[in-house]
């Protein structure tokens, strides 16, 4: 008897996910990776004595973390420990004008007071809702594979639907509750990582709110590899078997089925094969044309979340006046958003993102140092050069000094830049895209992708260009999603 072979492509969180889930369901899995370590856009680098993740800073959701380690009967503590931060974050409206956002909610709740009299109440009866959608989307919506619409047919998840506001705008949604302008801007931060403008985002997703309030920022200590590196143990715990460096060039199909994937390097035979590369990329590059499921003009039409452009710096000194997550609002969204999704280019006057986590962990700069992950959202599918990186990093830098009234480029003893260039060559990213698809109405649930291939019969799809959609705890529930759809369609594990 033999157990049926899994190829799984790519090992970012969904493809993880899915490799683990599968393997403790009696596959033979084999992790196929194109660099040369695991995590996808979560890697991590070190250079000089300072360790950098590379993508994913934000620790929010533990319980889906948490949930998943326990379905393998183990915890997150067993492989890494966690730090609620407090403040979770500031906010910088301008010189002088810092908002650090308590972990506490009474003490948040207090500061809206402060702010907009009245709101304090309304901040409770806002997150009461959001804790409803929270529990709905997050413990019904999330898992569906969103096949069928037969799966949202029934009387209750009708009425959960309705009372979840997925046809109100989070726009609207947040102006029914507040007024104050810092207060808006705070509310409505956490739609940046659904990569969609607040009028075009379901009012649904204040469900973030709630991650981010009442369930709180965490970190864990050594950084967010230690995320991958649990997640690669309990795989390879699992008898997953991991193959890195190398860059899959083609899925083979013979009368509408995989049979194996090509690499550089010889060719894997599969009994089903798992895309948790870029959606776009595999379709496009690694199908035949007759056996890819959606055309160049769907692809085109699709709503991009942003690209980032990135810098991780080593400074020579410690800082002063930031935390470990610090948001710079001292510009107008407006136009910033404008050029990333409507009129897409450089921006002229960008928001952008400061994490420094040596403020809570030691361990990730030498003494004294201080580490930076300085990110700034931009529109895909942009023209990359270095002048323009450049002419960027002493833009913000110049910003950062002033609001923080410190010399800081001065000190800068390592930097390195990241951006649309480097998500194609690393990851094959569609367009440059760093968050994979928005986040709209049009494109939630059955209008993604869909996780299984309509032309390829094993041939599956997960992570963040699939349901249920980009950032890190959804691509962790995809890799489970897709891997319970497996395993339905595949009754046993073992063949003859």
């Amino acid at each position: 008897m033999n157990r049926k072979k899994v190829i799984v492509i790519g090992s970012g969180f969904s493809g993880l996910s899915a490799a683990t889930s599968l393997a403790a369901e009696g596959f033979e899995v084999t992790v196929l990776e194109k660099n040369a370590t695991p995590g996808g856009r979560a890697r991590s680098y070190s250079a000089q004595g300072f360790t950098f993740d590379m993508g994913p800073s934000w620790y929010w959701m533990p319980d889906v973390f948490e949930s998943y380690f326990q379905n393998f009967g183990k915890s997150t503590s067993d492989y890494y420990n966690l730090k609620r931060l407090d403040p979770s974050y500031t906010v910088v409206f301008g010189e002088n004008d810092f908002m650090q956002v308590p972990a506490s909610t009474t003490a948040l709740r207090a500061m809206f007071e402060e702010l907009e009299p009245g709101s304090g109440p309304r901040l409770d009866e806002f997150l009461k809702q959001a804790a409803y959608k929270y529990k709905v989307g997050i413990n019904n919506l999330v898992y569906k594979p969103s096949r069928s619409v037969s799966e949202f047919v029934s009387l209750k998840l009708l009425y959960d639907v309705v009372r979840m506001d997925v046809f109100q705008s989070f726009h609207k949604h947040i102006r029914r509750f507040f007024s104050h302008s810092k207060i808006i801007k705070l509310m409505e931060f956490p739609i940046l990582f659904l990569g969609a403008l607040p009028e075009n985002t379901p009012a649904l997703y204040s469900l973030m709110n709630y991650a981010d309030i009442s369930l709180g920022t965490w970190y864990p200590m050594g950084g967010m590899y230690r995320i991958v590196e649990g997640m690669v143990q309990l795989a390879e715990e699992k008898g997953v078997q991991f193959l890195y460096n190398q860059d899959v060039r083609g899925i083979l199909v013979e009368n509408g089925e995989a049979t194996g994937v090509v690499t550089a390097s010889g060719r894997f035979e599969a009994d089903v094969v798992v895309a948790s590369a870029d959606y776009h990329h595999v379709e496009k590059q690694l199908l035949p044309k007759a056996s890819q499921s959606y055309s160049d003009k769907y692809w085109e039409e699709r709503v991009m979340a942003p690209s980032s452009l990135i810098f991780y710096l080593g400074i020579n000194k410690k800082l002063q006046n930031l935390n470990h997550h610090n948001l710079f609002f001292d510009e107008n969204f407006g136009p910033h958003a404008h050029e990333i999704y409507t009129d897409p280019k450089w921006p002229t006057k960008p928001l952008f993102y400061v994490s420094a986590p040596s403020v809570t962990d030691s361990g990730v700069a030498p003494d004294g140092c201080e580490n930076l992950f300085v990110l700034i959202p931009v529109a895909p599918g942009l023209a990359d050069t270095e002048e323009v990186r450049e002419k960027y990093y002493h833009l913000v830098m110049d910003r950062l000094e002033r609001l923080t009234k410190q010399e800081i480029k001065n000190s800068v003893i390592y930097k390195r830049s990241y951006a649309h260039h480097d998500f194609e060559s690393d990851y094959n990213a569609f367009k440059g895209n760093a968050y994979g698809l928005a986040n709209t109405l049009m494109q939630t649930a059955l209008l993604k992708p869909a996780l299984k291939s309509k032309k390829v019969s094993n041939l599956y799809y997960t992570g963040q260009l699939t349901v249920p959609g980009p950032g890190v705890p959804p691509s962790l529930i995809s890799g489970q999603v897709v891997a319970r759809e497996i395993v339905k369609e595949n009754k046993v594990a073992v063949v003859a």
